[in-house]
C-alpha cells in the first residue's frame, strides 16, 4: 500500500498542475518520442522565449489534473510519453513554436490541448499555428484599408477635376 506521505505529495502535484491548467491560455499535450536531448533543449529555449513552460509529467498526474478541471475529453490522449506545454499570456506564439518544431522533427507530435478553456484537437491547433501573426494580420488590414482610401482619394480628385473643367 502506498505511503500516506507519497499520496499527499502526488495530490499536491495534481492540485498545482490543475491550478496552472485553469489559469493557462494554452495547454498542449505532445508526444516527444524519438527526440534527442539537444532537440528538447532547443525547444525548451524557444518556448521560454515565448513565455511558455515545458514539462514532462506522469500521465496519471496529468489525467487527474485535467479531470479536476473538467477536461476529461483529453484523457484518451494520455498514452505513451507526454509533455505538457503551458503559457499564461499568448497562445499563438506557443502553438507556432511547437508546430514549427514538429515540422522539422518527424517523431514530435501534437496530441491536442486546451486554448482559452476550449478543448482543441491536434488539427485545430495546427490550423491555428499556420495563421499569420497578429502584427501581420494588422498590417494586411491596414494595407487593404489604405488601398481603398487611396482609390477614394483618386476618384474624388477626378470628380473635382471634371467639375473644374465644366
Amino acid at each position: 500500500m502506498a505511503n500516506e506521505k507519497i499520496i499527499a505529495q502526488k495530490e499536491k502535484e495534481v492540485n498545482e498542475l490543475a491550478e496552472k491548467i485553469k489559469t493557462a491560455k494554452i495547454v498542449l499535450l505532445t508526444d516527444y518520442r524519438g527526440i534527442t536531448v539537444d532537440g528538447v533543449t532547443n525547444l525548451r529555449a524557444d518556448l521560454r522565449k515565448a513565455g511558455s513552460e515545458y514539462k514532462v509529467i506522469k500521465n496519471n498526474i496529468t489525467r487527474r489534473a485535467l479531470d479536476k478541471c473538467d477536461f476529461k475529453e483529453l484523457d484518451e490522449l494520455l498514452v505513451g510519453p507526454t509533455a505538457v506545454i503551458m503559457n499564461n499570456e499568448d497562445y499563438l506564439d506557443t502553438a507556432k513554436t511547437i508546430y514549427e518544431f514538429s515540422k522539422s522533427n518527424e517523431f514530435y507530435k501534437i496530441k491536442g490541448g486546451i486554448i482559452d478553456g476550449k478543448v482543441m484537437t491536434a488539427e485545430e491547433i495546427i490550423t491555428l499555428a499556420k495563421l499569420p501573426s497578429k502584427e501581420t494580420l494588422i498590417g494586411m488590414l491596414a494595407g487593404a484599408l489604405l488601398g481603398n482610401i487611396s482609390k477614394l482619394a483618386v476618384a474624388l480628385d477626378q470628380v473635382r477635376t471634371q467639375k473644374e473643367v465644366a
